[in-house]
């Protein structure tokens, strides 16, 4: 077994989901931390926050990747009685490195949408936004249900795949049958008129805001929102690929996924 450093484990990282595939207002890519450092376990989360970075201090992590981006605003000072840069010191102390793959991951082959896909139960989906002479690769997904589905069952089957208590409908008629369904994971509802011309019944997306809700409403295509937190899936997949990675290659390296509830959202 090979002791690797972080930036071994980054290089197969980035030929998975390339950098260059993330959109240009990202941060994706090296947080915080030295890559030339060795690694001997790693934590998958979707979300990093000061309960998220206790959790890996606690069981000796010291490489996250995360699929948020930690710092999406620069910190202006290094004010220790804000938590923000307090978990930032935190890090720093204790010598854990944060990558993390956000829209690049969101776009890959195999990456992101295509697991939310899966999981919702599109057995063969294209993206619904692709990129340019890149075949299968692009944000979000769209594809068939094995067979057509009432749209409030569809929205109550995916409370429990998302665990959540509620989904927010945006659609003028429940009872509708559905069969063509687009999904992008995180806030995508601008794509929802991409999704209806592309014959989509309903797109599932999350963070829709007011106005736009009332311009799906009359635009003819249902919306199901159950929250951004849906992408902590992230979490089982990147732990799966990176120890698969691991075994091939014979690293000494440990992969956990944390167990960290990060939805700021209850609902009472």
């Amino acid at each position: 077994m090979t002791v690797i450093r972080g930036y071994e484990l980054v290089k197969r990282l980035e030929e998975f989901a390339p950098l260059e595939l993330a959109e240009s207002w990202d941060h994706s890519g090296l947080q915080i931390g030295d890559l030339k450092k060795p690694i001997h376990k790693v934590m998958t989360t979707l979300d990093v926050r000061p309960e998220v970075v206790q959790e890996a201090i606690s069981l000796g992590v010291d490489f996250i990747l995360a699929h948020h981006p930690v710092m999406f605003k620069p910190a202006y000072d290094l004010d220790l009685t804000n938590p923000q840069n307090r978990m930032y010191a935190d890090l720093l102390r204790h010598n854990i490195t944060v990558y993390a793959a956000h829209t690049n991951l969101d776009k890959v082959s195999d990456g992101m949408n295509d697991w939310l896909a899966q999981i919702i139960g599109l057995p063969e989906t294209t993206p619904l936004n692709p990129e340019v002479n890149q075949p299968g690769i692009g944000l979000g997904r769209i594809g068939n249900l094995p067979a057509p589905t009432l749209l409030k069952d569809f929205a109550n089957r995916l409370k429990q795949t998302f665990k959540v208590e509620h989904v927010r409908l945006i659609t003028t008629d429940t009872d509708q049958f559905i069969k063509r369904v687009a999904i992008i994971g995180g806030a995508g509802s601008e794509f929802y008129k991409e999704a209806k011309s592309q014959g989509a019944d309903v797109l599932v997306t999350a963070d829709v805001s007011y106005h736009v809700a009332h311009d799906i409403l009359v635009s003819g295509i249902s919306v199901i929102d159950p929250g951004h937190h849906m992408e902590f899936w992230m979490k089982t997949a990147m732990q799966q690929f990176i120890k698969d990675w691991s075994n091939d290659a014979e690293w000494e390296l440990d992969v956990v996924q944390s167990n960290i509830n990060t939805d700021p959202f209850r609902f009472v």
